[in-house]
């Protein structure tokens, strides 16, 4: 770190190599925080969490036991040591509480005035913050596994929502319309991500063990069904056309856009090339996934190389995404953990499991090394090794 810090100030490295540099050590270097803490709010297990896009500062769960609850995250006690506490929770005793569990909570993209959650109680519910009461409430024939809305549309206030039945529906926040609808799936739509590159690209995975594209501009059909065998197979096989052996419980975009991670029940995930389709082939190896629900997994932001945080039992397996390296593992949990969710602007990472608990990961920094210096310590030795066999004695008895 020395180095970069003389070398930027001599002017011969880019700003942005030092950035990526210390935020590729601090996210290597994550363990589980001795003295930050999330208050335990939920007496069931935690579903999902999201941390606001403005600030990243709040932090939003839902839980098994309907509630959800909004925490502060900023330390302002002046100490080390430091709880986050919740600043508004909507509790079993709120009268618009959900009847059931929260599967799915998010904040708008743009301003922490408004978040929304859904539950097994057939609604989704957008929610102003600052009452604390639904503006809108949308109701479906089955029970909604996720929803998620577009980080970087402009022309459009959609919400994907995947429910129960094959049909993924748009909710228009504008008009409060949700009539829009996409067909292509066989069975129950469990996840929905949107592209953070193309405010129109729609991906979703199933229950039939698909992971489509969608243009959500025509809704006539799918732009494309991911396949597993890349167009391998022959047209009769069973598995043609399915990107997993198992059903799609899990989907994240890397943070260009240009590749998107799927997770499946078979205990893979894997890796695609969101402009032409292709599976990339990158192996991670098995990863436990026995979820009925969405599971929420994470992809880190300014790393070199870009790290993935998947739920793997009650630890979080973390890889490089596009070299599929096992790189560490977080244990904490005492429970299965159900998601996961990254600050890219402090490199923590909050996670929740059945266990009722959000733990908190941050950066261990006496422990944090440059990944790009750790890969050169271990070229060290062969480069010892080389240079020691030159000045070896090579000469030998007769006598021998």
């Amino acid at each position: 770190m020395l180095n970069f810090l003389s070398c930027r100030e001599n002017g011969t490295l880019d700003p942005l190599a030092l950035v990526r540099a210390e935020a590729t050590r601090r996210t290597f270097s994550l363990e589980l925080s001795k003295e930050q803490d999330v208050k335990r709010i939920h007496a069931s297990g935690v579903n999902s969490l999201d941390l606001d896009p403005v600030e990243g500062r709040y932090l939003i769960s839902g839980g098994a036991d309907g509630v959800i609850a909004i925490y502060d995250t900023h330390n302002l006690s002046g100490t080390p040591s430091n709880t986050s506490e919740a600043v508004c929770t909507v509790g079993r005793s709120h009268r618009h509480v959900h009847k059931y569990s929260v599967e799915t909570v998010r904040w708008y993209p743009h301003d922490t005035g408004l978040f929304t959650s859904s539950s097994m109680d057939k609604t989704l519910k957008v929610w102003d913050t600052n009452v604390l009461l639904p503006a809108e409430v949308f109701q479906f024939e089955g029970t909604v596994y996720s929803h998620a809305m577009s980080p970087v549309a402009k022309k459009h206030c959609l919400i994907a929502v995947a429910t129960m039945t094959s049909i993924v529906t748009l909710c228009d926040l504008k008009s409060g319309s949700s009539t829009h609808i996409l067909k292509g799936h066989r069975a129950a739509v469990k996840c929905a991500r949107w592209s953070p590159r193309n405010p129109y690209l729609l991906a979703t995975g199933s229950q039939d063990n698909k992971v489509l594209l969608w243009d959500v501009r025509s809704a006539k059909s799918s732009l494309m069904s991911l396949d597993q065998h890349n167009g391998e197979l022959a047209t009769s096989t069973a598995a043609v056309n399915t990107a997993h052996n198992g059903h799609v419980n899990g989907l994240c975009f890397t943070p260009e856009g240009l590749h998107l991670l799927s997770f499946g029940t078979d205990h893979r995930l894997r890796l695609w090339d969101t402009a032409t389709g292709r599976n990339t082939l990158v192996n991670y190896g098995k990863i436990c996934n026995e979820s009925k629900k969405s599971v929420q997994f994470t992809v880190s932001r300014g790393s070199s190389p870009d790290v993935v945080f998947v739920p793997d039992d009650s630890s979080i397996a973390m890889f490089d995404v596009f070299g599929g390296t096992s790189l560490h593992r977080l244990v904490g949990h005492y429970n299965y953990v159900q998601c996961c969710v990254f600050n890219p602007d402090t490199q923590e990472l909050y996670s929740g499991g059945s266990d009722s608990n959000i733990l908190v990961w941050v950066p261990d920094l006496g422990r944090g090394e440059d990944y790009e210096d750790s890969k050169k310590q271990k070229a060290e030795p062969s480069r010892r090794s080389q240079n020691t066999q030159a000045y070896q004695d090579t000469w030998s008895s007769d006598e021998d």
